[in-house]
């Protein structure tokens, strides 16, 4: 089985140790100690020119996913600039006061990548009110993947709902006219991931990718990135 390994980089050293590693992507923000923001055009335009796959975060503020119109008007033209950069995705999220998926919200974000940006929905799928419904209101947007740690505090203690989840992706019906979206759709387990649990992740919930920041010493570790992508390649073959 072939695997994608994402690794979480907020700042270029850990860029470059993603990419020493060999890592298949990266989720590209700043400020992990408010759990991720949107980078800047620097980092972004840096970051692709290093030659990896690029899939920027776009998240103006710390606190909750419920954005107001301003808030949302924000996020398009972040997306824009990503996409003007040459980015090949963006990493998207909002939920309404109630915990649902906004709906209005992420249909404007998808439309502002356009049909030949990957889109990921991001960890307020981990707050939302019921997963299951999210997860075909996700699908139904045109997003790729579903970044989540199966609403547990980690990946490895979601592997119940994160494996339920992935099985359902099974039954998805192709999509028409989602440009390089197409009807593949992934749920990626993230938060936690390290060496030691990657490969039981993975083997465990049936995921075939997986998201990690993979640090030491507050940056990305290009060892530790090879590692997880040797363990999961010896165990799942």
């Amino acid at each position: 089985m072939d695997f994608k390994l994402e690794i979480c980089c907020a700042d270029l050293p850990s860029l470059r140790a993603a990419v020493a590693g060999g890592a298949h992507r990266i989720e590209l923000c700043q400020a992990l100690e408010m759990d991720g923001l949107t980078p800047s055009a620097g980092m972004i335009e840096m970051a692709v020119n290093s030659g990896i796959t690029v899939h920027v975060l776009i998240r103006p503020r710390r606190g909750d996913f419920v954005y107001s119109e301003d808030e949302v008007d924000c996020m398009i033209y972040d997306i824009q600039m990503a996409r003007k950069l040459g980015a090949q995705g963006v990493v998207i999220g909002a939920l309404t006061p109630e915990g649902n998926v906004d709906l209005q919200a992420c249909h404007r974000m998808v439309e502002a990548a356009g049909k030949e940006m990957h889109i990921t929905f991001h960890r307020a799928f981990d707050v939302c009110r019921n997963p299951q419904e999210a997860l075909l209101e996700i699908y139904a947007l045109g997003c790729d993947r579903v970044l989540t740690s199966g609403q547990a505090a980690s990946a490895e203690k979601g592997i119940g709902l994160l494996k339920e989840l992935v099985a359902k992706t099974k039954s998805f019906e192709p999509r028409e006219g989602c440009g390089v979206r197409g009807s593949d759709f992934h749920v990626m387990p993230g938060a936690g991931v390290t060496p030691q649990n990657a490969a039981r992740i993975i083997k465990e919930t049936g995921a075939t990718e997986i998201h990690g920041s993979l640090r030491k010493n507050g940056h990305t570790d290009a060892v530790m990135v090879r590692e997880v992508i040797s363990r999961v390649s010896s165990a799942v073959g």
